[in-house]
């Protein structure tokens, strides 16, 4: 009797037996095998930057049921990573070997292009998807992807926005820039780490929505801070103007998520000593990167300028570690007028800053991005 195909218990007919076996050519690494489990594909994912935010994200896909790899250079956060089941490996090369995808949490583009320069984008398999989650200039997100296309990859930028709690509970918004083919991929697979996956357009249009964002995000926290210390000034309490200015045309997340002063939202980080939350350095870094936009498209952005230059100001200061609300306590205690006044955010004021010139400001205790 001829042997039984292997796991069924019937016979192989004579067609199978005389059929070769088909082995990898010499050089090519095979796709790692994947599996479906409750329905999701469940894939090889190897995480770069286990810090604040690709920390946390990196436990949401193992709990989603990836078998996820991951690389640090901070101890600590390496032995977080492995508590949340993450396998950890010495270094990024390794990681990434059996991945099916690649997703990096870095500083700067600059740590960005370091990353694949150093081997990885060498050392995975054939065909692997890359995301970057990082925020970075936009030609730098595109630069990256030319890179990855280039090493035989697919590459995307998908920033995020939630900070370190909606990293934690997976609610975070993704900001996609990437070919329509690999979308439906990326949606499922971050669909694991956030509420809502949003497709911006190619390459860099992820990184693009995202610095727009941030720089609405920067002008509303400083317009919700003047208004508080312009009604304190008038005898209004910040509760009443709270109380109107949330259920009215002043309504913003600035304001009812993250109210700038003490007491109206019990969350909010002003009510823990502006820990952040989303430090005021990495709202400085964005809106670098924002303003570097701004120049180089010729856009008549002047309040997304002089919100550039008030959280310059307030990082040089000292608050770089503090909640980007805090700025608050700058604007209130100078009348209402913030550091670098309405005449410091001058046509000038931006001219030839560089990606570099916010890599070290842009850094959390695990030198990642948020």
């Amino acid at each position: 009797m001829e042997p039984a195909h292997p796991g069924r218990g019937q016979p192989r007919t004579r067609r199978q037996l005389l059929r070769r076996t088909r082995r990898p050519r010499a050089g090519v690494r095979r796709r790692p095998h994947r599996q479906h489990r409750g329905g999701t594909m469940v894939s090889r994912i190897a995480c770069i930057g286990l810090g604040n935010m690709g920390g946390p994200m990196a436990a949401n896909l193992v709990k989603a049921g990836h078998q996820v790899t991951g690389y640090d250079l901070v101890p600590e956060a390496v032995t977080a990573a492995e508590q949340a089941g993450v396998k950890a490996t010495p270094t990024a090369r390794e990681a990434v070997t059996q991945a099916d995808v690649v997703l990096t949490m870095l500083p700067s583009g600059r740590h960005v292009h370091q990353c694949y320069a150093d081997g990885v984008l060498a050392a995975a398999p054939a065909n692997t998807l890359f995301v970057d989650c990082s925020t970075i200039d936009v030609a730098d997100a595109r630069q990256a992807r030319q890179d990855a296309v280039r090493a035989g990859h697919r590459a995307a930028d998908a920033p995020v926005s939630g900070g370190v709690v909606g990293a934690t509970a997976g609610t975070l918004t993704f900001m996609v820039g990437a070919e329509d083919e690999d979308f439906p991929v990326l949606e499922e697979l971050l669909s694991a780490m956030g509420r809502r996956v949003v497709h911006c357009g190619g390459s860099g249009a992820g990184q693009a929505a995202k610095i727009c964002n941030n720089m609405i995000l920067a002008t509303s926290m400083i317009a919700v801070s003047e208004a508080f210390a312009l009604g304190e000034k008038l005898g209004l309490s910040h509760q009443a103007l709270f109380d109107v200015a949330s259920t009215a045309s002043g309504q913003c997340w600035a304001l009812t998520t993250n109210c700038p002063v003490p007491g109206p939202v019990p969350t909010s980080p002003a009510n823990n000593d502006y820990r952040p939350g989303f430090a005021a350095a990495l709202m400085h870094k964005d809106l670098g990167l924002a303003a570097n936009a701004v120049r180089s498209t010729g856009t008549h952005a002047e309040l997304g300028l002089h919100a550039a230059q008030l959280y310059a100001d307030f990082v040089e200061s000292g608050g770089g570690d503090l909640d980007f609300s805090a700025i608050a306590r700058t604007i209130s205690a100078h009348g209402g007028e913030a550091d670098g006044g309405p005449d410091g955010a001058s046509d000038g004021a931006f001219d030839g800053v560089s990606e570099g010139a916010f890599d070290g400001e842009a850094r959390d205790p695990h030198g990642e991005e948020r």
